[in-house]
């Protein structure tokens, strides 16, 4: 089944229900503090679970004149109904092992009684009880439905628990919230489908009826109830109710209602006159209340509760992103076989389509005729002169759900003139198939007879302005169309800066042009290495990011000077005293694991940065690893200092270089190769390996450490990934 239709039904089972579900999540969150306000109450007694019947009837029955009957509440609370030795009927919480009264039984809450049958039955009897298990059935659905359509998002269900990426606040938490309580959402609609089935006896519950043959019962040899070894070998905390004997006949008996079974004894032998086990249906009734109502547990109950808030906020984000996707519609001025520039889209969430009708704004405020449209729906356009494709890749870099058929589309649909295409991929670098179908578009037009690169194909990683800036100003350029989208129209907002003052800033002296630059923060600012710092060297929407090592409680940043590079050549500039704006972003996944038995550090080039700053916080001492990648001996020179501190405190175990214009000429991916031992050992011991630097690097490193799981018949890389003993941050 398509992801499209998984998404389609998700929606559909969410429009259908969303009414009744909220009022079911609303009434079941009052009725998870019913059980909570029980167990609070001071009837329990200690060293219940240490009691049996034997000494409880006795306890009972030397305080009472007559005991009618003893029951064991969800609570473990005793209630007893008796008559007392004023001669007054009483029904009672009590104490089992003194026979003492605790507290008088109370009338059940009339509120939570109101919202119970509101919950059930919506006061509809049995139209409402159907309702309301058809509601649980769709419940479960919509479960099951959003549980693969995350496994896709995802790429398997080995990755049902790494990182999502935070497109948007609806979107992230819709994803994060819905993997955390799928579980009890599931057993929450599971059993409220299963006790609604058994209300309409679909799966009747079983009638106990003893067969006992009452000619046979003797009241010899007579026992006292203290010695009847049944009623010792049978703890407290398996009693549901004990019924007592009417009178003194020997027709008369106890009856023993059990968690697993119903037995009959005689009252002056001991002897089990019948005893039946409850049917495996009546056994998970009874799970199925427990599990659906709380009423076993205060932090089930609790649990419950979150779980019916987060339906709730299910049902307000799954809507906020339908309608934001809505909002993203094509819409055209005119028609396709007029117009000269065609833009064709594919998106999964309706990102990639903002930009994309931002182009198009622009082309048509330029007095250009445009099209747009899905890439699904790509056909001959007979006066196309250039083509903008503009996709996204969803899961294990596949097409979005409106382009899986674009590249058959193509083949399909040869056009009648030569057509320039540009294509422009959108996605994050944090997933491994970064822009992957864009790829195979711009491979695929490559192929066609009619189609002309006007560029090549340029990505956008995670909605950044300044690579979409890249590709307009250069398709501008081409084309010889200003182009002037600000920020504005794709509703960027701006970030909360915060001033900065340089301390220290080394002077390029080696052949990568590499420096080091402190800064430190005019007020108080929270942070650590690993956390990222974005400046605007143009003080326009123009973002650098880098990577943060916190070295004396100051900022240090590892920059590579780039000829005409506009965030190194400014922060190249700045002298101590300078003060720039800066916004602070924390990068929680990439911190220094300060739990793990043993750290190994990856990097190449400037990527040391925050290795350096974890090796000086590294106050626990515990082993860590660095593996360092550099071009030669000079380009070391900038890090040998803090690297030679770090090993003489034992901050840092062991330091491993690669230089790959110098000696062995090796490349930091071959060290790996090299100690694959201890790559092997850290992971399978619970250890943590952290990759920085670029991607190009991270790509081989990972190979190699998924080559070395393969041959040592370990999980895959994927498998440690999700448990974040392989955390990345790679450019």
């Amino acid at each position: 089944m398509t992801i499209s239709i998984w998404r389609y039904s998700h929606l559909a089972l969410a429009i259908s229900s969303f009414l009744f579900i909220a009022l079911a999540s609303i009434t079941g969150i009052i009725l998870a503090f019913e059980p909570v306000s029980q167990k609070i109450q001071p009837y329990q007694t200690e060293g219940f679970s240490e009691m049996n019947v034997a000494e409880t009837i006795e306890n009972f029955r030397s305080n009472y004149d007559e005991v009618f009957d003893i029951a064991v509440d969800d609570n473990q609370f005793v209630v007893l109904n008796a008559i007392d030795q004023e001669g007054n009927d009483v029904s009672v919480y009590a104490n089992p092992k003194t026979g003492k009264k605790i507290a008088e039984v109370g009338e059940k809450n009339e509120f939570f009684q109101w919202v119970t049958n509101l919950h059930r039955s919506l006061f509809l009897k049995e139209t409402g009880r159907f309702i309301i298990g058809l509601v649980s059935f769709l419940l479960l659905l919509i479960a099951v439905s959003g549980t693969v359509l995350v496994i896709q998002r995802q790429r398997g269900i080995k990755r049902f628990f790494t990182k999502i990426i935070k497109e948007n606040f609806f979107q992230y938490y819709h994803v994060v919230l819905g993997r955390w309580t799928l579980i009890p959402i599931i057993i929450i609609a599971l059993t409220g489908t299963y006790l609604s089935l058994v209300k309409f006896n679909i799966f009747p519950e079983q009638k106990i009826s003893h067969n006992i043959d009452f000619d046979k019962i003797t009241s010899e040899p007579k026992k006292e109830i203290a010695d009847f070894k049944v009623f010792q070998d049978i703890p407290l905390s398996d009693v549901r109710k004990i019924e007592f004997p009417f009178s003194d006949d020997p027709e008369d008996y106890f009856t023993l209602q059990l968690t697993d079974r119903e037995m009959v004894v005689n009252q002056f032998t001991g002897e089990i006159l019948s005893e039946i086990n409850h049917s495996k249906t009546n056994i998970f009734n009874s799970l199925s209340l427990d599990l659906h109502t709380g009423r076993a547990s205060a932090l089930w109950s609790i649990i419950l509760a979150i779980a019916c808030v987060n339906i709730l906020f299910f049902i307000y984000s799954g809507f906020a992103i339908t309608l934001k996707r809505m909002k993203n519609k094509l819409r055209n001025k005119y028609k396709k076989d007029d117009c000269k520039f065609i833009i064709l889209v594919g998106s999964e969430n309706g990102t990639t389509i903002r930009y994309a009708n931002a182009v198009h704004n622009e082309l048509l405020k330029n007095g250009e005729k445009s099209f747009i449209a899905e890439l699904n729906n790509c056909t001959i356009y007979p006066k196309a002169e250039h083509l903008i494709v503009m996709t996204a890749t969803y899961g294990l870099g596949d097409a979005p759900t409106n382009a899986t058929k674009f590249l058959q589309k193509i083949k399909e649909n040869q056009q009648p003139n030569s057509v320039h295409f540009s294509v422009l991929g959108f996605g994050s670098k944090a997933y491994p198939d970064f822009c992957q179908f864009a790829f195979e578009v711009h491979n695929a037009l490559l192929q066609e007879s009619w189609a002309e690169p006007l560029l090549e194909i340029h990505t956008v990683d995670d909605k950044s302005p300044d690579d979409f800036e890249k590709w307009t100003s250069l398709w501008s350029q081409k084309t010889a169309i200003p182009f002037d989208i600000s920020p504005k129209l794709l509703n960027l907002k701006p970030k909360r800066t915060q001033q900065l003052v340089v301390t220290e800033r080394t002077e390029i002296a080696h052949v990568d042009g590499s420096f080091l630059i402190r800064l430190k923060f005019k007020k108080k600012a929270k942070f650590t290495s690993g956390d990222l710092l974005a400046i605007y060297p143009a003080n326009d929407h123009r973002e650098r990011l880098y990577s943060i090592g916190k070295v004396n409680n100051e900022v240090q940043l590892s920059v590579k000077l780039h000829q005409n590079g506009l965030g190194s050549s400014f922060l190249y500039q700045l002298n101590p005293g300078d003060n720039i704006e800066a916004y602070l972003s924390s990068n929680k996944h990439f911190h220094f694991p300060k739990k793990s038995k043993s750290v190994v550090m990856i990097s190449n080039g400037t990527g040391i940065a925050p290795f350096l700053g974890m090796i000086d916080e590294n106050r626990n001492k515990i082993k860590t690893y660095l593996y360092c990648g550099f071009r030669d001996q000079s380009s070391y020179e900038l890090y040998k200092n803090d690297l030679e501190k770090g090993l003489s405190e034992e901050k840092l175990t062991q330091l491993n270089l690669a230089y790959s214009r110098q000696g062995e000429k090796q490349y930091v991916k071959d060290l790996v190769l090299r100690d694959a031992n201890l790559m092997a050992e850290t992971l399978q011991n619970g250890g943590v390996i952290m990759i920085c630097g670029s991607l190009a690097m991270q790509q081989m490193v990972v190979a190699n450490l998924e080559a070395i799981c393969l041959e040592r018949k370990m999980e895959t890389i994927g498998f440690y990934q999700s448990r974040n003993q392989l955390l990345t941050d790679c450019y």
